[in-house]
């Protein structure tokens, strides 16, 4: 059944980001526009989403033709031609699309990106890179960093702090962060609070400025 509450999507460049995003977004109800330059690409996935076309998304003739400036959510998957990828939110940006999404590969793309129009800049492979890098650190079970560097982490208790309560640590005057939720073994995460006592299984869910989660998380871990 369609998903009412998040409306049609438009979704250009069917590469492995796009695909993997207007696919997420079908599981979920949403209705797809998928497009793609490639005939070849666009065959293939006929069948998966609502609709599917081929067409230059850097004419933004071809765009209006297609209803685009009808969509309020546009996700922008080309990555590999640069200049496609700024045209088409150049294109999109002109016909008034209120939330455009798009991939970036570099840092100077990002920025580019965001210059002409994008409101939201992603950088998948850069982003998974950061996060499997913490992880390694082994001070996290998972690191994920948003914009304004702001991040949340999962990591684990150490014997060090087991027995005592959330509200002995002081995390905010000391590292900035604010420790949002706890997970028991075997129960779902739980609103953490000055008075939760810290058991040997748990795991809990860390937020704040990078350097403060970083910071926190490391120091149980030592």
């Amino acid at each position: 059944m369609p998903n009412p509450t998040l409306g049609p999507v438009l979704v250009i460049g069917l590469g492995r980001f796009g695909y993997s995003v207007a696919r997420s977004l079908t599981s979920m109800g949403h209705e797809i526009l998928a497009v793609d330059s490639d005939p070849v690409v666009v065959q293939r996935y006929a069948n998966e989403f609502t609709q599917c076309l081929a067409l230059d998304s850097t004419d933004t003739e071809a765009l209006q033709q297609i209803g685009a400036a009808d969509f309020s959510r546009v996700v922008v998957g080309i990555g590999s031609d640069l200049e496609a990828s700024v045209l088409t939110v150049l294109s999109l940006a002109e016909l008034g699309i209120t939330e455009i999404w798009a991939k970036a590969v570099s840092r100077k793309h990002s920025s580019i990106l965001e210059r002409v129009g994008a409101h939201y800049v992603v950088r998948p492979e850069s982003d998974m890179g950061e996060r499997v890098a913490h992880k390694l650190t082994g001070a996290m079970i998972d690191f994920m960093q948003f914009d304004d560097d702001f991040a949340i982490a999962r990591t684990r208790a150490v014997p060090r702090i087991t027995g005592r309560q959330l509200g002995e640590f002081d995390t905010q005057s000391k590292y900035g962060v604010t420790v949002l939720g706890v997970k028991r073994a075997d129960a779902a995460f739980e609103q953490a609070s000055p008075q939760t006592t810290i058991e040997p299984t748990d795991e809990l869910i860390v937020s704040g400025p990078k350097s403060g989660v970083e910071s926190f998380c490391g120091l149980l871990q030592s």
